[in-house]
């Protein structure tokens, strides 16, 4: 049963413990998709399957495409959900369990490779993004609902942006060091997809169960059309500016994340690398989160956004000297790029639910599942972007894809395409997001942002 939702005002004091952790723990599912596809597909499509690298870019891109006009239908969908067990928490369960089926069906090859299994991979992908959007839209919207205090939605955001830290971490990890133990090739690809459904399954439980007495949504009015809803969106100046944001910054960090592995083997010379690589980028974030909460507690979240994306941006373009570099100079400059990544994490995804409630206090109304629904499509856009566009650098660059147990040397000149993809090309792209952030403003009115009310001191980082 369907209808339009207004979601209650949830009371001020800090969440329990559990919710906020169980909560948190949904970045199991989402942390292991948004990151297992983009460092692993790529390399699936052209160097197992031998698909060619333009072309695979454009198959990892099409349907993520779909989830960015899929993802604002889906929030309305959610907006205008009643249960028993809420608006939310039943997408989040039969998206999650049906997304780890399909994920692990993604890599499952039936055809082998060829023709018919580039088909097979872009079929099966649209397929597992359509239940991810089923899964993350409502998830993302959760925050905006369980709390109205400003402080405790950052504190919940530190939580979860730790915890999603963890599971990027575990899943990009230990995915390649499966594929490689079990034989690598199809085998290896099979076994890693299984592991990262078991990831998935346990996330969609834990977050289900934990959240059953978190704050839900009032059955109040809402805008009578998904354009109508769209348009209350496109007037609220603040979220557009910190969507355009967000899909910079996934552009620029998926698009090193797809380049990872070509830049361990063709620039470093050793693919055994790439494990220690994704490690050194991302846990950082298990660390620091304290200091950037210090440094928004400071300076506020959108100047502590703006410094974590300059650190970010000069990091990455530093990163272009990396074959004139030692190893330990190279990996230095990594962790930095994880030390700025992780702020952008947390300040962006803390500022997300204060847009809403900004719009709250403007419209009188609440419709986070259609703001969260535009977010998690720009966010897609962004993730399904910078895969595509490394795949065209490599294929501008002249780069030779080939099928699983082949061989093949690569010219010098695709070489610079690799290194040319995984720093320059990312480090401008997230550098525009230092142009956009000059349009945010809340207006500065506390009832909406509550500036003067201190930040909390920072959560545990695990």
């Amino acid at each position: 049963m369907t209808s339009s939702v207004e979601v209650m005002e949830a009371p001020d004091e800090a969440l329990p413990t559990r919710v906020r952790v169980g909560y948190s723990l949904g970045s199991l599912v989402t942390g292991a998709f948004g990151t297992v596809p983009g460092l692993l597909l790529l390399p699936y499509l052209t160097d197992t399957l031998g698909v060619a690298a333009g072309l695979a870019g454009l198959l990892v891109l099409l349907p993520k495409a779909w989830d960015v006009m899929l993802n604002p239908v889906v929030g309305r969908i959610s907006d205008r959900t009643q249960t028993r067990w809420g608006a939310r928490r039943p997408y989040l369960l039969f998206a999650g369990l049906g997304m780890a089926v399909l994920f692990a069906l993604l890599f499952a090859a039936p055809f082998g490779d060829g023709g018919q299994a580039g088909l097979y991979v872009a079929v099966m992908f649209l397929l597992t993004a359509t239940a991810f959007a089923f899964f993350q839209v409502p998830y993302v919207a959760m925050p905006a609902e369980m709390t109205s205090s400003y402080s405790e939605r950052t504190r919940l955001m530190t939580w979860r942006v730790a915890l999603l830290a963890t599971s990027i971490l575990v899943s990009g990890a230990m995915a390649p060091i499966i594929r490689d133990a079990m034989g690598g090739g199809l085998p290896g690809y099979r076994w890693m997809a299984l592991f990262v459904a078991t990831i998935m399954v346990a996330g969609t439980l834990i977050v289900f169960v934990s959240t059953r007495s978190a704050p839900t949504g009032a059955i109040t009015a809402s805008e009578p059309s998904l354009r109508a809803q769209l348009k209350v969106v496109a007037a609220n100046r603040p979220f557009r500016v910190l969507v355009a944001c967000f899909v910079a910054q996934s552009t620029g960090v998926a698009c090193m994340l797809g380049g990872v592995e070509y830049f361990a083997k063709h620039v470093l010379g050793d693919a055994g690398t790439t494990t220690a690589l994704f490690v050194v980028v991302v846990s950082p974030a298990l660390f620091v989160m304290p200091v950037w909460r210090r440094v928004g507690e400071r300076l506020g979240k959108l100047k502590g956004y703006v410094v974590a994306s300059i650190t970010l941006t000069v990091a990455t373009l530093a990163l272009a000297a990396a074959p004139l570099l030692p190893h330990w100079t190279i990996y230095s400059i990594i962790a930095v790029m994880g030390f700025g990544y992780a702020g952008q994490q947390l300040f962006g995804l803390s500022m997300l639910p204060d847009c809403i409630a900004y719009d709250t206090a403007r419209t009188g109304k609440r419709q986070a599942g259609v703001f969260t629904g535009v977010w998690t499509a720009g966010e897609t856009l962004g993730l399904a972007l910078g895969p595509f566009i490394f795949g065209i650098v490599l294929q501008l660059f002249g780069y030779i894809s080939t099928t699983a147990g082949e061989t093949v040397a690569q010219s010098d000149l695709a070489k610079t395409g690799v290194l040319l993809g995984f720093t320059v090309v990312p480090g401008l792209i997230v550098g525009i997001a230092l142009v956009l952030l000059r349009g945010y403003d809340l207006g500065g009115d506390p009832a909406v942002t509550e500036n003067r009310e201190p930040l909390p001191a920072a959560a545990p980082a695990s």
